[in-house]
């Protein structure tokens, strides 16, 4: 039995039905599950009445902290650190981009992919993410997804790898080059060895397995298909894939298919409540309907989306015909940085930006509708039921923000707000499944310097290998 009081927070947002924020709160950890949120007071003297069952092991104050629930980041591509400002810096836009780089990725290793994995998950960690679903989809000189799940699970986080996949090679009028791409047959059951070696479908799960053949222009419609029905004879294994991100991905589709995004993904039975779709830059009226009507999840890369110049996500629209959405970092070669408190306050701004059609308004889009995607959205895309709020019998996943410093001087009149307005803060505490992994601002038993030179010699050899450097 271990539990841990977090004690007399500014302001605790619950992210509950009422959506309540409780000030002077406190929430009580018993092992890995919320056990009580209240007010500091009211705890206290719960508490008292029977002590030797409710005495906390471990009081951490959170006097001059907002607390959130734990940040979650439904799309990503950990390995992805080792390349950071090759392309972006230069302003190439995503095929280009995808073009320059798939060379150096494909030199890759097994130890790239373990560090790289660490590297973007302490950023990740640090920006108050408590649970990445990451998408890996290349495996060159025999990686497999077991190296980041590895390199995952030593870093503590709620963690949901999905087994990517690119089987369309140029010469088959595909994007990526043929040294990258893999039989689908061996595909396959090397998903099916993935999911029967890892997956957990229960309650408060640290790992999850989803499926992600990488995008219309890198996979066959037939993986796409075999993909979606492997899945789906298991329980709660998601499927996830890019979709509707460019033009030039509508074009694509149009040649290739005679269908726009969504009406292909839809043909390959790619449609419910177990699929999200990364981006969703480009959807059209009906698009967006039939994304609520199936139940399907949309994660928004705000910063990868404007960074590649792809577009604006129709966030606003697609919240309020009830879609699911959530907010991902997206890969760290495509934003090069990993925050997710960031990435919100990102998404907040550009969705009160004007587009053709759209004026520029202030009211678009609000501070805690922000806050929302970022926590209870992001459940809500990956089917978790037990995260992304601070209630009783939820996971103990929650992230401790301090709003007592120098960035937020002034902004007392609003602190939940100051989360989104203010310059994006490093987590002060995370827990994540009843476990403290950020500590009064540092990681808890992880030397970043050693990480960090692991990983910029596995950068470095990838790039003089392909020739970049």
């Amino acid at each position: 039995m271990n539990r841990i009081l977090i004690h007399d927070a500014d302001v605790v947002v619950t992210m509950n039905a009422s959506r309540e924020e409780l000030p002077r709160a406190s929430v009580l950890v018993e092992n890995n599950v919320i056990v009580k949120v209240d007010t500091a007071t009211q705890m206290d003297a719960w508490i008292a009445q029977d002590p030797s069952n409710r005495q906390p092991h471990r009081t951490i104050t959170a006097t001059g902290c907002v607390v959130t629930p734990g940040l979650v980041n439904c799309h990503h591509h950990l390995y992805q650190t080792l390349t950071r400002t090759i392309g972006t810096g230069q302003g190439k836009v995503l095929f280009d981009w995808l073009k320059m780089l798939y060379p150096v990725w494909a030199e890759m290793d097994a130890e790239a992919i373990h560090v790289s994995t660490q590297i973007g998950l302490a950023e990740l960690l640090l920006s108050g993410a408590t649970t990445v679903a990451d998408h890996l989809y290349l495996f060159p000189n025999g990686t497999r997804l077991d190296d980041e799940i590895a390199a995952a699970q030593e870093m503590g986080v709620r963690f949901h790898p999905t087994r990517g996949s690119m089987s369309l090679g140029e010469s088959k009028g595909g994007l990526p080059p043929d040294r990258v791409v893999e039989d689908e047959a061996a595909i396959l059951k090397d998903s099916q060895r993935v999911i029967e070696t890892f997956h957990d479908a229960g309650a408060y799960s640290m790992l999850r397995i989803g499926l992600a053949p990488c995008s219309p222009f890198s996979v066959t419609g037939d993986l796409m298909r075999e993909s979606a029905r492997l899945a789906r004879t298991y329980q709660r294994v998601g499927l996830h894939t890019h979709l509707a991100e460019t033009l030039d991905e509508d074009r694509f589709c149009l040649e290739k298919f005679g269908k726009r995004p969504l009406d292909y993904a839809e043909s390959v039975e790619w449609m419910g409540e177990d699929v999200w779709f990364a981006h969703m830059v480009h959807p059209s009226e009906s698009d967006i309907d039939r994304l609520a009507h199936h139940c399907s999840g949309v994660c928004h890369c705000a910063t990868s989306n404007m960074i590649l110049a792809s577009g604006i996500a129709p966030v606003r629209r697609m919240v309020d015909r009830g879609v699911r959405v959530g907010l991902g970092v997206d890969g760290s070669a495509s934003n090069d940085g990993n925050h997710m408190l960031g990435e919100a306050r990102q998404a907040m701004l550009l969705q009160r930006v004007g587009w053709p059609g759209f004026e520029s308004r202030a009211d678009r889009f609000s501070a805690r509708e922000a806050l929302e995607l970022a926590t209870l959205g992001g459940a809500r895309v990956l089917q978790r039921d037990d995260i992304g709020s601070l209630e009783v019998g939820k996971a103990a996943d929650l992230v401790a923000f301090r709003v007592d410093d120098l960035g937020h001087a002034g902004a007392m009149g609003d602190p939940v707000a100051a989360l989104m307005t203010c310059a994006p803060a490093q987590a002060w505490l995370s827990i994540i499944n009843g476990r403290v992994v950020v500590d009064n601002g540092s990681l808890v038993g992880i030397d970043i310097g050693g990480l960090v030179k692991r990983h910029n010699r596995a950068s470095m050899g990838m790039l003089e290998r392909a020739g970049l450097i």
